[in-house]
Order: structure tokens, then sequence, then C-alpha cells
């Protein structure tokens, strides 16, 4: 059995959660969420908990319980508080713009990098760093995944777009001859 599978997930008083046929929905303040549940797993509304339960004892089964407990949980806390990931960009000359919902970055390339935000991501830009913010975890990981890969940190200077709580292993650079 999955030990994070088995806690139920708590429902604020400010949501409303639906369940019926395979789709769960989500409904709260900052907006809301749908999601198909996988065939391995059941959800339960009893109360104000959410509970888990598996079809069978396998392991791909119990995998899948705690995989949906997650996904469950983010969606109740996307929908009452919401989610943020900061990325920081540092380099001389590197910089970034924010015209209505379209990132453009200058990176050092001979051409700007310009992205289009996904819809429910939204973008604030600081001197040199980028808030993103949005409701779903997954699509604001993976758009945040997408812009840090326009330019990578490198390990000598530590030039690059990064995440604020990443650290950069620094390397050596060369040594000169003796």
């Amino acid at each position: 059995m999955s030990r994070v599978g088995k806690r139920p997930v708590s429902m604020p008083d400010n949501v409303k959660v639906a369940y019926e046929g395979r789709r769960f929905s989500v409904k709260g303040p900052k907006g809301d969420l749908t999601r198909t549940i996988h065939d391995d797993v059941e959800l339960a509304i009893k109360d104000s908990f959410i509970h888990v339960i598996p079809s069978g004892k396998s392991k791909k089964v119990s995998a899948m319980q705690g995989l949906t407990r997650t996904l469950v949980s983010n969606m109740i806390t996307g929908v009452t508080q919401g989610f943020e990931r900061v990325l920081e960009i540092i380099g001389v000359g590197y910089r970034v713009e924010l015209n209505s919902n379209v990132l453009t970055f200058a990176l050092g390339y001979s051409q700007p990098v310009v992205y289009h935000l996904p819809d429910g991501i939204t973008a604030t830009v600081g001197k040199s760093r980028v808030v993103l913010a949005g409701i779903d975890k997954e699509v604001l990981g993976s758009t945040a995944a997408i812009i840090r890969g326009f330019r990578k940190p490198e390990p000598y200077k530590g030039k690059g777009i990064k995440y604020v709580e990443e650290r950069i292993r620094r390397k050596v650079g060369k040594s000169g001859a003796k």
C-alpha cells in the first residue's frame, strides 16, 4: 500500500468538488481545474475529505494511488492558494521583457527568444527575475522548465536562467602553464 495514497485529502470550505464517471473537478476562489482519474483507483468523497481507494494490491496500483492523491491535493491547493515559480537570469546583457502574455529574452543569441505564456500562467518581471504564477502545478512546472531550457546555467561562470532555490556547482576553469 502507498503511504502517501492512504492519507485523506482535506477540502477547505470554499472549494466545491465533483466526481462523475472518472472526471474529477475542483472549483475554488482562484479558478477551476478538471482531471481524468486513472482506472486503477477510485475516489470517495466523505464529509470534508477525499479518499483515494486502490482497485488492487499490485505495485503499479499502489504507485497510482499515491500519484492520484498528490494530483488531487495539488488541484485543491492550486484553486485555493495557487503556485509560484521564480526564475533568476544571470549574465551580462541577459534580460527579459513582458508584453501582455509574451516574454522576450535577450540571452546572448543573435536573435531574441520569444515565448508565449500558456493559458492560466501569469508572469511578473523584475530586474533579473521572472515570477511565474498559476493554479495548475503541472503546467507551471512545465513552463518554468521550458524557459530555463532557453539558456541553462553553465558551471564555469554561472551564467544562464536558473530557479532561485537551485544551486549551481561551480567548476574551476583552465589553469595556465606554470
